[in-house]
């Protein structure tokens, strides 16, 4: 009951309860954002939940086109905090979803928030790019210019000052590198001035577009890619809170990162970061008494012997026709018929 005249109206200056249209919005939008935080729920691969409480990236029915085709279908995530790696083939859109998360590209649909700011407005696009380190894939080789300048460039670029450029170049073992070109240094090293250059300002979140590529190069050498792959893994992970890091097979990144997705098709899929262990099969026991078995020898058939001469001359005598008997060999003229003239 409000208090007011004696006649019922409200007294000059009193606040009344009476609902009015902006009330009305106000629990609208709730009910919309209540909605929306149920629909964030949306499950990758099935079953499993991929928003986390504390998510350092949040999509909210994001999907990623180029060239007319889906590279991402829209669909809701979240990625926390962790090493979280992401896989494909070739050509499935890993780069443009990462460029996408460091806010070089606008998502075609739906909502992108990165460490908490909306990445839609001008302000939360500034506040989030601020908080961003990116790598992107095929670092330049740049020539005359050393890695100690490039990452002083990136420090000058980011607005911090040289003392932090000389701090992440010491912790990356990069003080006896800081004065060759880029393009002379070995594609370990200039991988680690690449991710200096991006961690300079210690960003919150990190985005490496598939750093592993040349050192896993056909022409490189099997042992030494894969030594230098095991070192700089203990050093990705400890750049940032988070860090999303790109490759062609699933098989680099298993093993050591927290949480891996598959890209393809336009869809994502959580795969297993732990490597199957193989059994090799063992090979069937052979009996002990049972003797090897020997190959089947043929008898390789020989040359007649040449035949004698006397069996030579048996077997002409064989084919020699026989002689007629004597008996047989008389003739008897035959009888003249009666009354005939012969023999007279």
């Amino acid at each position: 009951m409000h208090r007011g005249t004696a006649n019922g109206a409200p007294a000059p200056g009193t606040v009344t309860s009476v609902p009015s249209a902006a009330a009305g919005t106000a629990r609208r939008g709730e009910r919309r954002c209540a909605r929306s935080v149920r629909r964030d729920r949306t499950t990758i691969n099935g079953g499993k939940q991929v928003i986390a409480e504390h998510s350092a990236i949040v999509a909210r029915g994001m999907g990623v086109r180029r060239g007319g085709r889906w590279l991402l279908r829209p669909v809701s995530f979240g990625v926390p905090e962790g090493v979280v790696g992401v896989a494909g083939p070739p050509g499935v859109g890993k780069s443009t979803l990462l460029a996408t998360f460091a806010t070089l590209r606008r998502p075609h649909t739906g909502a992108l928030h990165i460490l908490g700011h909306d990445t839609a407005h001008a302000a939360g696009l500034r506040a989030a790019r601020a908080r961003i380190g990116y790598l992107p894939g095929g670092l330049s080789r740049k020539q005359h210019m050393t890695a100690g300048e490039f990452v002083s460039y990136a420090a000058y670029y980011q607005r911090v000052g040289a003392s932090a450029a000389r701090d992440v170049i010491g912790r990356l073992d990069l003080a006896e590198a800081a004065g060759t070109e880029l393009c002379l240094l070995p594609p370990d090293v200039r991988l680690r001035a690449g991710v200096a250059a991006a961690c300079v300002h210690s960003p919150g979140i990190v985005l490496l577009d598939d750093p592993f590529a040349e050192l896993r190069a056909p022409g490189a050498e099997p042992g030494n890619g894969a030594a230098a792959v095991a070192e700089l893994i203990p050093v990705l992970r400890s750049l940032a809170p988070t860090v999303v890091v790109t490759a062609d097979a699933a098989a680099t990144l298993t093993g050591w990162c927290d949480l891996l997705l598959g890209l393809s098709r336009g869809r994502l899929t959580a795969l297993s970061t732990r490597t199957a262990a193989r059994t090799p099969a063992r090979p069937a026991a052979r009996p002990a008494s049972r003797p090897a078995a020997q190959p089947a020898v043929r008898p390789v058939p020989q040359a007649r012997d040449a035949p004698a001469p006397a069996a030579v001359e048996e077997a002409a005598r064989r084919r020699r026709p026989r002689p007629v008997p004597a008996q047989l060999t008389r003739f008897r003229a035959p009888r003249a018929p009666a009354g005939s003239g012969a023999g007279v």
